[in-house]
C-alpha cells in the first residue's frame, strides 16, 4: 500500500518565517510585520539584532520584510545567513531557495531544491519549488511531471491545479490544460483565477451556466476585490463572445476600476524619462562611443508595447533554422538595477543619465554578461535568439552600447487596437498603467516619440513590423524582416503555427494557428466607449502608420 503523502498544512505551518519564536520582541515584530508596519518592524528586529546577532529567527523575520518591501536581493543575503548559522533548518534553506528563484539565480535555486528534497522528498512545498525553478529555465515537462505527481497527492488544491495548467498551456496541451483549469473552478467555486485563465486561452468558449456561475459568485457579498475583478473581466470575454459589446465593455470597466484600486502610477514619470532621453541621447552621444559593447550579433530584440504582436513576429522568427524563439528575459532589467545602483554612488542614479560613466571596457562585459546570462534559456546551438521583452524599447540606448551588433525589431499596432486589447487584458504583475484608458493612450504616445527620436539618431538601427501589414501580406513582410536580419528566407516562417516549442505569453494560442484577421479590427465593437483612449493619444493616433512631429505642445 502507498504511503500517505505528508499533511499540507503541516508541512505548511513548518515552513512559516514567524514559527516557534522565543522572544517577545520578536513576536511583537512579527505582529508589526503581519499588519503591514514594515518599518517599525524593522526598527524593533535591529534592535534585538544588536544585542542576537545571530538569532535565525530574527533573520528570517528581517528577509521576510525586506521581500515585502522589493528589496529581493537583501532577503536573499539575509537567509543565506540563516543557512550559514542553521543549516540543518529546512525552513531556511527553503526561504533561500525562494529568494535566489526570485532573484533569477535558477541553477542555484534548483541546486539548493534538491538539497532540502533529500531531506523530505514528498514535501510539497519543495516539490512545488522544483517545478518552479524547472519552468524557469524552461524544462516545462520536468515541471509538469512534477506537478501531476503532486496532484496525485494533493487533488483538491486548486492553486497546484492551475500552476499545471499554465505549464500545459505552454506546451500546448489545450485540452489537458482546460481540463486542468476547470478543475481549479470545481476545487474552489469563487476561485475567479481560474475563470480567468480560462477566458484568456481565447479559443475557449463559456458556456451560459459558466455565465451564471461567473455572474452569482460576482454578487456575493464576500467575493474578495481580486476574485471579483478576474470575474468582472472573464465576463467581458464571455459577453464578447456573445456579440453582447456595451455589455462586455461594462465589465472590463468594472474590473479595471476595481484593480487599478490602491494601484501606484503617475503619466508623468514615463514622459519625463521621454524628454531625457531625447535631450541626451542625440547623434553625438552615440558617435563618441561607437566601436564600444561587445560585437555579438545573436540576440534579436522585439520591442513595443503589449498586445502588439510580437509574440506572433517571435513565433515566425522561431521558425527560422537559424533562429531560436527563448521567451521574455530579465537580464535587460538586472543590468538596469546594476547599473542605476551603482550610478547612484556616483551621483547619476537614473537611465538614461547612468549611461554617461559606462567606459568602453564596463559597455563590452556588460554585452558578454548578457549573452552569458540569456545562454541559460538556450536550448539549441541555433546562431540567433530572440528576446521579447517589449519593455525594452525604453531602454534601446543601452541595447545598442553594450550590443551594437544586435538587432533590434519593433512591432506596432493600431493604437485603438492595442490600446483596447491592453484594456481588456488583466495582467499577472506590473503594467500599472493598463486599468485606465487615457494612461493606456498617454503610455502609447510616449513609446511612438521615443522610438521616432531613436528613429532619428540612429538611423537604420530599428527595423519596424507593423501588425496590420502583417496579417495582409504575411510573406511580403516577413522577407523583408529576413532581408533586415540579414537571414535568408525559408518557407518555415510561413507555416509558423506548425513549429512546436513553448510559448508562454497571453498569445500562446493564436500563434499554434494560422494568421487570421479578425483580431485587426475587434476594436471597432467598443469604439462609442474609448473617447479617453482616443483623447490621450491625440495626433498619433490621427497619424497612424506614420509618426506627427513631437512638439512641446504636442506632449
Amino acid at each position: 500500500m502507498a504511503k500517505a503523502p505528508p499533511d499540507f498544512e503541516a508541512a505548511e505551518q513548518a515552513l512559516r518565517w514567524d514559527r516557534s519564536l522565543r522572544y517577545p520582541q520578536l513576536l511583537r515584530a512579527a505582529e508589526l510585520l503581519e499588519s503591514g508596519r514594515i518599518a517599525a518592524a524593522v526598527k524593533r528586529l535591529r534592535e534585538f539584532l544588536d544585542t542576537h546577532p545571530l538569532d535565525v529567527g530574527a533573520l528570517r523575520l528581517m528577509a521576510e520584510a525586506a521581500r515585502r518591501s522589493d528589496r529581493h536581493d537583501e532577503a536573499e543575503a539575509l537567509l543565506a545567513k540563516c543557512v550559514e548559522i542553521a543549516p540543518a533548518s529546512m525552513a531556511a534553506r527553503y526561504g533561500f531557495a525562494q529568494a535566489l528563484l526570485k532573484n533569477k539565480e535558477f541553477k542555484a535555486a534548483l541546486s539548493e531544491t534538491e538539497l532540502i528534497l533529500k531531506r523530505e522528498p514528498r514535501n510539497p512545498f519543495f516539490r512545488s519549488l522544483r517545478a518552479g525553478g524547472l519552468e524557469a529555465i524552461g524544462d516545462y515537462a520536468g515541471a509538469a511531471l512534477v506537478w501531476r505527481e503532486l496532484l496525485d497527492d494533493y487533488p483538491d488544491k486548486p492553486k497546484f491545479w492551475l500552476r499545471y495548467g499554465h505549464i500545459l498551456r505552454g506546451l500546448g496541451e489545450q485540452d489537458a490544460c482546460i481540463v486542468a483549469y476547470r478543475n481549479a473552478t470545481t476545487a474552489e467555486t469563487g476561485f475567479g483565477t481560474a475563470y480567468w485563465c480560462l477566458a484568456s486561452l481565447k479559443t475557449h468558449r463559456f458556456s451560459d451556466a459558466d455565465i451564471e456561475r461567473m455572474e452569482a459568485l460576482c454578487a456575493k457579498g464576500d467575493c474578495s476585490p481580486e476574485d471579483r475583478t478576474q470575474l468582472h473581466f472573464s465576463l467581458g470575454r464571455a459577453y464578447a463572445e456573445r456579440r453582447l459589446y456595451e455589455k462586455s465593455f461594462g465589465h472590463y470597466a468594472r474590473g479595471n476600476a476595481i484593480h487599478r484600486t490602491g494601484m501606484q502610477h503617475d503619466p508623468d514619470v514615463r514622459t519625463d524619462y521621454v524628454v531625457r532621453c531625447k535631450a541626451l541621447l542625440s547623434e553625438d552621444f552615440f558617435r563618441a562611443r561607437s566601436g564600444s559593447g561587445c560585437e555579438s550579433s545573436e540576440p534579436i530584440f522585439l520591442v513595443g508595447t503589449i498586445r502588439a504582436g510580437s509574440t506572433l513576429v517571435e513565433q515566425i522568427l522561431a521558425s527560422h533554422p537559424q533562429i531560436e524563439g527563448t521567451t521574455e528575459l530579465f537580464e535587460t532589467a538586472a543590468l538596469i538595477n546594476r547599473i542605476e545602483t551603482e550610478g547612484a554612488q556616483r551621483g547619476t542614479p537614473r537611465l538614461p543619465e547612468a549611461l554617461t560613466d559606462l567606459d568602453p571596457v564596463t559597455l563590452r562585459d556588460f554585452g558578454r554578461w548578457y549573452l552569458e546570462s540569456a545562454r541559460l534559456h538556450k536550448k539549441t546551438a541555433r546562431p540567433h535568439f530572440t528576446d521579447k521583452m517589449g519593455g525594452n524599447y525604453a531602454h534601446l540606448a543601452m541595447l545598442h552600447l553594450i550590443l551594437p551588433n544586435a538587432k533590434i525589431v519593433d512591432v506596432r499596432r493600431h493604437p485603438l487596437a492595442c490600446g483596447f486589447s491592453i484594456f481588456s487584458e488583466l495582467f499577472a504583475t506590473g503594467q500599472n498603467y493598463a486599468y485606465r484608458l487615457a494612461d493606456i493612450g498617454r503610455a502609447y504616445r510616449d513609446y511612438v516619440e521615443l522610438m521616432a527620436h531613436f528613429d532619428r539618431v540612429l538611423t537604420g538601427k530599428v527595423h519596424r513590423v507593423f501588425y496590420e501589414r502583417l496579417v495582409e501580406q504575411p510573406e511580403t513582410e516577413i522577407r523583408r524582416l529576413l532581408d533586415y536580419l540579414q537571414l535568408p528566407f525559408d518557407p518555415a516562417c510561413l507555416e509558423f503555427y506548425k513549429t512546436d516549442r513553448i510559448v508562454t505569453t497571453i498569445s500562446s494560442e493564436q500563434v499554434r494557428n494560422p494568421i487570421y484577421r479578425d483580431a485587426v479590427e475587434q476594436w471597432r465593437h467598443y469604439e462609442p466607449w474609448l473617447g479617453p483612449l482616443k483623447s490621450a493619444l491625440g495626433p498619433v493616433l490621427d497619424s497612424y502608420p506614420d509618426v506627427p512631429e513631437f512638439g512641446a505642445g504636442n506632449r
